[in-house]
């Protein structure tokens, strides 16, 4: 894992008008993101991981700039991209990519496997002729353990399993240096989430690509992450190296996340942690720290105030006032540009 990070954002909000009552007027702002500040260093895995409408989705879309920010910035490889023009995005778009969560609807059910695979090529003009464009397609069946045959068929004349390696197959057509993976196995079949999983890391390992891995199975973020988000309600409520952050979680929502995987072996069974209620509407989230109201530890302080995110040391970071006294006698609070580095500035919850 490079020193340098490859994308930084800073204090990142997306929110989008409310709407409500029969006239469809606009009602405040839905926060899906919140002010998100994280580095996403070259060559890791930074997965992120939350409940339903926490603002992965749209967190992931922010980053690559199909989403407009409504505040903050977002830098890719020192470049601040946040302001950029449509027209002067598009030489970096190859840079950046995304695999899509539904791999029945990202792929055009009009176009060929050819012509979905070549398509990439034909808009960057990075192919000298049908000849190269073919094989750099055949190349990338290849790649996906897909037949050549399938240059002429359609979609829907494959899996689930097979349609998502095509969508990451197009991802990765232009050998870019970032790919964000929104959910890549949610809408597969459990017996072939392991093969798509085994077989980005394989991708990593021979290109060099850096990850934001989106998902809400936490096995499987543990399995394939180098450090780990926990978003709550539009924010970050924990960023750690992923060994640490499953070990010792410090935010009792991450402690409740991850007691509720479901562990096979009896023996080892943990102790559930009860989250009353639902999570606040994004329209109106709860002052102070957003997770109070059905936080079992929540002080009088966590109705007032947002806690920021405290420095643990070795790259952890809580959005907790109790790990106030923990950050305090921590020795030296981790920097960006470093290893243990993952906030731009001074690290912020919100």
């Amino acid at each position: 894992m490079s020193a340098e990070p490859l994308l930084q954002a800073k204090d990142v909000q997306v929110h989008f008008p409310g709407r409500g009552g029969w006239l469809g007027r606009v009602r405040g702002a839905v926060k899906a993101v919140d002010g998100v500040t994280f580095d996403v260093f070259r060559g890791e895995t930074l997965g992120v991981v939350g409940e339903s409408g926490c603002g992965k989705s749209t967190l992931g879309r922010a980053l690559l700039r199909l989403v407009p920010p409504t505040a903050g910035s977002i830098h890719f490889d020192g470049q601040d991209v946040t302001g950029l023009s449509q027209r002067r995005l598009r030489p970096l778009r190859r840079r950046m990519q995304l695999v899509f969560q539904d791999p029945y609807a990202s792929l055009n059910p009009r176009m060929t496997v050819r012509d979905i695979l070549g398509e990439p090529f034909d808009i960057h003009g990075l192919a000298r002729g049908p000849g190269e464009r073919e094989r750099e397609v055949a190349a990338l069946l290849d790649a996906m353990g897909l037949p050549r045959e399938a240059l002429g068929r359609y979609p829907h004349e494959f899996s689930g399993g097979q349609r998502q390696r095509l969508g990451i197959a197009r991802a990765i057509a232009l050998r870019p240096d970032l790919v964000v993976a929104d959910e890549p196995i949610s809408a597969l079949d459990v017996s072939i989430q392991a093969q798509i999983v085994n077989l980005l890391v394989d991708l990593q390992r021979e290109r060099g690509l850096t990850y934001v891995f989106i998902a809400h199975d936490l096995n499987i973020v543990e399995h394939v992450s180098t450090r780990v988000a926990v978003m709550y309600l539009g924010r970050i409520v924990e960023l750690a190296p992923s060994a640490p952050l499953y070990r010792r979680p410090r935010h009792p929502y991450t402690q409740a996340l991850l007691a509720s995987v479901p562990v096979p072996d009896p023996e080892r069974a943990r102790t559930r942690l009860l989250v009353p209620g639902e999570p606040p509407s994004p329209l109106a989230p709860p002052p102070g720290c957003t997770f109070h109201p059905r936080c079992p530890h929540a002080m009088e302080r966590c109705r007032r105030e947002s806690p920021p995110l405290y420095p643990l040391g070795s790259g952890h970071f809580a959005a907790c006032f109790l790990a106030e006294g923990e950050s305090q006698q921590s020795s030296t609070a981790p920097r960006s540009g470093g290893a243990d580095g993952v906030l731009a500035q001074s690290p912020s919850s919100g």
